[in-house]
């Protein structure tokens, strides 16, 4: 063999041989997001399922092409922060924090000037201090306003539709999320000060303070359960309280109707995470969160639970049937 083919046998050989090297260099290289959730894994799996759905519309197979990061609240408002810096520590290519309180975002912003972030909180995020405007977020972070309390006067109105002779409501809200609370009991007040309501106000952050509200209930008529986080992961629990209650409720999302509650108006969380992942997979892509402009969720639903309207003798109007998105029979 001659002295140039040799050179060129072994420079293939050592082309070769760097091969897996190289390979395994790309998937050392697999970009991770760090995915901050309020509830627990097996609470939030179907919502967990339609952030990946999300992703993989961009491109992303969790496990093939992007990691996941996950830590869990399990319901503790104060255990955001510690998490959130968990996550910074981590480097990771993205934090998404769907569903969490404007005070978890801002931590997250005030820990780093880098990391690219993507939220959604259920009100205007730039009165919250997220972004500088919903059209051009400028800094690091962009995300998905999904009206939770911005939709309270809607709720309450269907509420007295499903129960006209209702003049007292009970509003339960956690005062853990004290900015959701204030604009849920601001909205509420107004709206009871437009008709002829009277609002009882209820408190709970932890499982025996939902218990304990109720047992405080004073001839309240039916009951509004504020929008929030940990409420969601003791949506069966506050089902089974308004059966034994035997109290007409309202909620924010319609998996409070899917484990039993009478009815619920709100955006689909759902498609909420959905997008949350979408713009997560167009940052790990190239897209910097100033140019995201905030979304707007346009995708509300009205879910009645006919099988506990009838266990509560109720008689739901069919007007109001007749507008709802789903009917659980």
């Amino acid at each position: 063999m001659s002295d140039m083919r040799r050179r060129d046998f072994i420079t293939l050989l050592g082309t070769a041989a760097a091969w897996p090297l190289a390979a395994h260099g790309q998937q050392a290289a697999m970009p991770v997001i760090g995915f901050l959730g309020f509830g627990s894994f097996d609470t939030f799996a179907l919502y967990l399922a339609a952030f990946r759905k999300g992703l993989n519309e961009v491109g992303f197979v969790e496990g093939q092409n992007v990691g996941i990061e996950y830590r869990w609240a399990e319901g503790q408002y104060d255990r955001l922060p510690q998490l959130a810096a968990d996550l910074v520590r981590r480097r990771v290519a993205v934090i998404a924090l769907p569903g969490s309180p404007p005070a978890a975002v801002r931590a997250v912003k005030a820990a780093n000037a880098a990391i690219p972030i993507v939220f959604s909180v259920g009100g205007d995020a730039v009165k919250f201090g997220l972004v500088a405007s919903l059209a051009r977020p400028e800094g690091n972070a962009t995300g998905v306003n999904f009206f939770s309390a911005e939709l309270v006067a809607k709720r309450l109105a269907l509420l007295r539709e499903l129960v006209p002779g209702a003049a007292r409501v009970a509003v339960l809200v956690n005062p853990a999320d004290p900015e959701r609370t204030e604009a849920v009991l601001d909205d509420a007040h107004a709206a009871a000060r437009a008709t002829t309501l009277e609002i009882q106000v209820l408190k709970a952050s932890t499982s025996s303070e939902i218990d304990a509200a109720f047992a405080s209930l004073e001839r309240a008529d039916a009951l509004f359960v504020g929008p929030d986080g940990f409420f969601n992961t003791r949506r069966v629990q506050l089902a089974l309280l308004t059966m034994r209650h035997a109290i007409p409720a309202t909620y924010a999302a319609r998996e409070y109707a899917d484990a039993g509650g009478l009815m619920s108006y709100g955006t689909s969380l759902g498609d909420m995470y959905r997008q949350v992942g979408v713009y997560t997979g167009r940052i790990l892509k190239g897209a910097k969160p100033a140019d995201l402009p905030v979304i707007q969720s346009t995708k509300f639903e009205l879910v009645i639970n006919l099988q506990t309207a009838k266990l509560l003798g109720l008689s739901v109007p069919p007007t109001l049937l007749a507008r709802a998105d789903e009917v659980i029979e």
